[in-house]
Order: structure tokens, then sequence, then C-alpha cells
């Protein structure tokens, strides 16, 4: 089978499609042909060596996919059948025609969505519906801070708190992100390239500031996140796009406030723990994709690569010039 492949860490002139040996379905797997994966910034992290796949899993990139049942392995429970339309969360193997998962890691895809939107989904809606729900307890009325805002996760986690029926507020480096946020739900929306995005929170607010912040920049934001974070506050880390490192007296910030912080990795999770959150996933939110219960949510697709111009999608996104998710195509 085809996938994407480097032969050494590195840029993305690195990146190539090369045939590998199609995966078998072991124990309680399901064989998933893929129609479309998507791109994260682990799969930029890993292509330059700084993000090893968990132990065990596949060392092809892509921690999503979407495409159709092509075959079981021993033990499967009969949920699944040849030519289901399934979309997973994956710890690797995503980008390639066809990866092995585990039965309880699939989801089916929502009613008349295209495997293209349908790629769109699983990482990004299932890190801002952990993040929210099961790390920081989002309670309706609440506002929440969400950084880079214009990115996958971003925009999920706009709907989602939207659906939570609490505030989002959001920061974006564009004009045009910004404007992508609000049409998303954002309630407000500031550029950190050209204004104090904690004192804007913090006017929009009333002083009072936000409750939960969802952080994948780390370091250099640590000064105006406690500023514009409130009283008994969630700070919730995902990723460090800035860097770990934190100058100043942090933990005196921190408790002045009663804050906590919280760090998460929705990659290095276990499987039991994974799989309750796809179940809490499939159960509570996937049925607003297809027109059921309102309001409705829509995953938002910035522009879709053919496997073989995996190094130009690589590019586009690490020059953020995407809104929403950039989705790679699998050939037949």
């Amino acid at each position: 089978m085809f996938a994407a492949y480097f032969d050494c860490p590195g840029g993305p002139e690195n990146l190539c499609m090369k045939g590998v040996m199609k995966p078998d379905p072991g124990e309680g797997e399901v064989l998933v042909k893929v129609s479309a994966s998507a791109l994260n910034r682990a799969d930029l992290l890993q292509r330059r060596g700084k993000y090893p796949p968990p132990k065990g899993a596949s060392d092809i990139l892509g921690l999503e996919a979407a495409g159709s049942v092509a075959g079981l392995g021993p033990g499967c429970s009969g949920r699944w059948k040849v030519g289901d339309a399934v979309m997973a969360l994956l710890s690797g193997g995503g980008q390639a025609q066809y990866v092995t998962v585990p039965e309880g890691f699939l989801m089916p895809i929502p009613k008349d969505m295209t495997f293209i939107q349908a790629a769109a989904i699983p990482e990004a809606w299932l890190t801002a519906f952990q993040l929210l729900h099961f790390v920081g307890k989002v309670q309706e009325g609440e506002r929440v801070l969400i950084h880079a805002g214009a990115s996958g996760v971003g925009m999920a986690a706009i709907q989602l708190v939207r659906l939570a029926k609490a505030i989002p507020i959001v920061t974006a480096g564009t004009q045009e992100k910004l404007k992508a946020t609000a049409n998303a739900g954002a309630a407000a929306g500031f550029n950190y390239k050209n204004e104090d995005f904690s004192e804007k929170v913090l006017e929009f607010t009333q002083g009072s500031g936000v409750d939960i912040i969802l952080d994948c920049v780390g370091g250099s934001y640590w000064e105006k996140n406690l500023n514009c974070l409130s009283t008994d506050g969630r700070w919730i880390i995902y990723g460090l796009l800035s860097g770990g490192e934190v100058h100043g007296d942090l933990l005196a910030r921190l408790l002045s406030k009663r804050a906590s912080i919280y760090t998460s990795l929705l990659r290095s999770r276990d499987k039991e723990a994974s799989s309750d959150y796809q179940q809490a996933f499939t159960e509570e939110v996937l049925p607003h994709f297809s027109g059921g219960p309102s309001p409705r949510l829509q995953p938002l697709v910035d522009s879709v690569y053919p496997l073989h111009a995996i190094a130009e999608a690589h590019r586009a996104m690490e020059e953020n010039r995407n809104i929403g998710k950039i989705v790679i195509e699998i050939p037949v």
C-alpha cells in the first residue's frame, strides 16, 4: 500500500509517498480502507523527530482517518461489518491506504457527510471535547478563552462551548481568521499580534476574566493568561508552540488566584480512557452533525491535498495558512 513516509527527520522536503507493507488486523481490530486523513501539528513534530509515536503504534504519520471497513480481525464483536463508513482517532498510521484500528475506537460517520468532511472530525473534535468536558468540566455560562481559535481544535472548541451554553472567546493572528471564528460562534476575538489579548479579555468580561483557558501556545503566554484568568479559573495546556520555558513568578501568581493548571495529551492516553471519551462523544456530540438536535455542528475543511503532495500540506500548516483542517486525500 502507499503511505506518507520520511527517511530521516527534517523539513517537509523529506516527505514522500512510498509503498509499504499493508497491515493485518489483530485480535479485536478492524482493517479500514482510508479515503481521507487530516494533518495535525503532531505530524509536523514527528516529521522533525520531536514527537515519536507511542510504544507499539505505527510510525506512519496520521492521527485520524475516515474510510470504510475492509476486514475484521479475530475476536471482533460484530458491531461493524465490511463496507461500513467509519472514522477514528489514531495513535498513528492514518496517512496510508489502510490502517488497523481497535473496534472500540471506531465511530460512525454522520449521515450525509463525505469522507473529506469526516476526516476533519476525530482529532480536533475529540481533543476539544475532552479538554472542555473531561478536563475543564465546562459549565453553562462560563467564559472560555481559546487560543489558536481558527485552528482545527479551536473551531471545534468554539462550537462545543456554544453547545455547552458557555461563552467562547478566541485569539488569532489575522483579521481573516478572527472573522472565521466569529462565523463559527465566537463571542469575541482578539488579534494577538497587534493587541494585548489579556487586556481585551478583561475589558470584554468587565474585569472578571475567563473561567477556562485552552492553551496550545505555552511559555510565552503565561503572564497574559494569568492576567485574564478569573479567581478559581482553570488553565489547560495541551501544546507548547512557543516552548515550555517560563521566566517569572508563575507559582505566586497562580496561588494568588487559587487557579489550577491542567495538562493533557490525547495521543498518549491509555486505550480505556480514550474509549470513554469516544463513547461520550459519539452519544452526546455526533448527533449534532447530522441535522439532529439543534445547534448543528460543522467541521471546517480549509484545503485538501492528495497524498503525493503531503510535503506542500506540511508547508501550508507550518506557515499557518489554514483556517480549520488540512485534509489529505488518499489514492484508491
